[in-house]
């Protein structure tokens, strides 16, 4: 079979995901670097230039890659607003330079060119189509002077300059060019990459037991504001079920008065599209959406897609549940836990069209209504194309939207879901505690693939998780565990006041919550102060000046001789941002060590002094050596430097 003559070739473009069926995600103003191998047969020269454009351009801009190593070409760029990118990579065998490349080797060696100049001149007079006034003086000049033997010497001059250099690169023949496929990035807004969480029950926000409603709920906004965070997520507001209500601590059967779970939707007062009566009116949740923002929070909605059993989707569209022979539903399982209020949807009916379709509007109605938040429940437990297709309709309407996946489950189900389109994911972190498990984990989702499409989003606690190491009720640990998520990740969340009132009590040999709110009304003192409230907003503030810590993947764990101290190193995009944390992962005992400081890393000769300031404690230090003590107790149990120089 007849090929055509281009002989660049192009491999292994980076990033790519999944050979480019995915996009990868950015935020605005973000650079992005892009690598490729690009060679020919033979030792002609080949050049390589990166094109990108934004999918409402119409021209496509051009970057000229830079040969790293071994065939090895990279080049970067911005991209500077929302919404898709496109980037592919041109090669071609440049024959002006490779002509320009040949003569200065034989210049070199002592050879006579003047047929080399002569055969120069072809390459030298396309440009003069393109040049400017002074660049085509410069080329008439030189076509001129390779032509007439008696100016040589000014003739080898002219073949091997910067100028002319400069000119082929300026002004490629681009002969036999060969292009690659076009690859997508999809850039978010800035909160896609750095926000900070805060979970609470808006019934808990009453008194004496009375049922909080969105009302009560505009007199905690100030506090959460104060305390530094952006993001305030709400467990369901819909109407809860009423057959087959949970009662508390997750009994079968509820008791008079027994409220129910959030997450069991729908009664007859409406489903997904309702707000539950006794929180408040829609206008009161709207009230309630313009309070948040006046204080710089957005509400941050759940999405969670299945339904109580008189929900009204039961009975209008029975098809899109599964029916058992002896006429029940099959209600929700995960063995071996047990929802007896929760009717799974039916994905797979035959119907599935109008059912895709309203679950669609049902997301779109909270939009429309100033939602750009979602936190997703269990979206692993819906079809990964659902999402894929939900999240890219909406966001083609209103691309502020972000959705935060909350599946705790297998590593590949999760990332095809980052894949498909969620913004944020929850992760493993509430597990991972030991330095090794951290390094490890920080290692897997900052220098692999997950970089470019898993944006994580660090809980110690939950609703649904009370885990192991918080249950002693230590206060160190807690602390600790703050830390390590507000300084890792750029996205944490807490789940409080449980967690800043350090609420431990679990049931027993689970990790879940003892009473939890999940199946009752609780009360608590929303004035209340104690350390962790204060170390909490310390740090948020700190998160919200530093932009070394407003992004996850620029991270450096440095050496310390000691497996109870992590400490880590990072910066932002720029390099104007640079933070040194250091954490004593031991909450009982006071450690100490040698911490290496990374000055290679920083582009400073070891030895250069640094300004260290604790951006916690405010004292202020000058390191000068390439390892550094410091020592760590439980009290206190970290150091946070932003780290200066000259």
């Amino acid at each position: 079979m007849l090929r055509d003559q281009n002989r660049a070739i192009i491999e292994h473009i980076y990033p790519a995901l999944n050979a480019g069926e995915f996009p990868i995600k950015a935020v605005v103003n973000e650079i992005i670097h892009v690598q490729a191998d690009v060679f020919s047969d033979g030792h002609d020269v080949v050049q390589a230039a990166l094109k990108y454009k934004h999918s409402k351009g119409r021209n496509w801009n051009e970057i000229r890659m830079e040969h790293v190593e071994n065939d090895r070409w990279q080049a970067a760029f911005t991209v500077d607003k929302q919404g898709f990118f496109a980037y592919g990579i041109e090669a071609w065998v440049d024959y002006a330079l490779n002509w320009q490349h040949g003569i200065e080797r034989k210049i070199a060696d002592g050879q006579h060119v003047t047929s080399e100049l002569l055969d120069g001149v072809q390459y030298l007079l396309p440009i003069l189509k393109e040049a400017d006034s002074n660049e085509k003086d410069y080329l008439r000049n030189a076509i001129s002077v390779f032509q007439d033997e008696n100016q040589y010497a000014q003739a080898v001059t002219i073949a091997q300059s910067h100028e002319l250099h400069d000119l082929f690169v300026k002004y490629p023949s681009k002969d036999f060019l060969v292009s690659s496929d076009s690859f997508q990035i999809y850039t978010d807004r800035e909160k896609a990459r750095f926000s900070t969480w805060y979970e609470f029950f808006p019934r808990s926000t009453g008194q004496d037991g009375q049922h909080g409603t969105f009302k009560t709920c505009e007199q905690i906004v100030p506090r959460v504001a104060k305390m530094g965070f952006d993001t305030l997520y709400f467990p369901p507001i819909h109407p809860i079920g009423e057959v087959n209500r949970k009662g508390k601590n997750n009994a079968t059967t509820a008791e008079p008065g027994d409220v129910g779970s959030p997450w069991g939707i729908g009664s007859k007062h409406g489903g997904h599209k309702s707000i539950h009566p006794e929180l408040g009116s829609l206008q009161d949740f709207l009230d309630l959406i313009q309070v948040a923002k006046e204080h710089d929070i957005e509400i941050a909605m759940d999405f969670a897609l299945q339904c109580a059993p008189d929900h009204p989707y039961v009975k209008e569209y029975p098809e899109w549940f599964r029916w058992r022979p002896d006429g029940t539903v099959q209600y929700a399982e995960n063995p071996p836990k047990k929802y007896q209020d929760i009717l799974p949807i039916y994905f797979e009916t035959s119907d599935w069209k109008k059912l895709w379709n309203e679950l669609l509007d049902a997301c779109m109605y909270w939009v429309e209504h100033g939602i750009k938040v979602f936190r997703v429940d269990n979206p692993h437990t819906k079809p990964f194309r659902f999402w894929g297709w939900l999240i890219n309709e909406v966001k083609a309407k209103h691309p502020d939207v972000l959705f935060l996946s909350e599946a705790f489950t297998k590593p590949k189900v999760m990332h095809q879901l980052a894949k498909q389109g969620f913004t944020q994911s929850y992760t493993y972190f509430t597990w991972r505690n030991s330095k090794a498990e951290l390094i490890e984990y920080l290692t897997e989702l900052t220098q692999t693939d997950q970089k470019y499409f898993f944006r994580p989003n660090f809980w110690p606690n939950t609703p649904d998780i009370n885990p192991w190491s918080l249950q002693s009720g230590h206060e160190p640990e807690y602390v600790i565990r703050h830390f390590l998520a507000a300084t890792l990740s750029s996205n944490y969340g807490l789940y409080g006041p449980v967690y800043e009132y350090i609420e431990n009590t679990a049931v027993s040999g689970k990790e879940e919550y003892y009473h939890s709110e999940k199946y009752e009304v609780r009360s608590w003192d929303w004035t209340k102060e104690n350390k962790l409230t204060k170390l909490i907003t310390k740090i948020n503030y700190v998160r919200k000046a530093h932009k070394a810590l407003q992004q996850t993947n620029n991270i450096h764990f440095c050496s310390i001789e000691n497996d109870k101290i992590l400490a880590y190193y990072k910066w932002d995009q720029n390099k104007d941002s640079h933070v040194l944390a250091i954490v004593n992962l031991d909450s009982n005992y006071t450690q100490q060590g040698w911490v290496q400081v990374p000055y290679h890393l920083l582009g400073k000769e070891v030895g250069t002094p640094l300004s260290m300031n604790d951006l916690i404690t405010g004292n202020q230090y000058t390191w000068n050596e390439e390892w550094c003590f410091v020592e760590l107790s439980p009290d206190l149990p970290y150091h946070l430097f932003e780290v200066k120089f000259d």
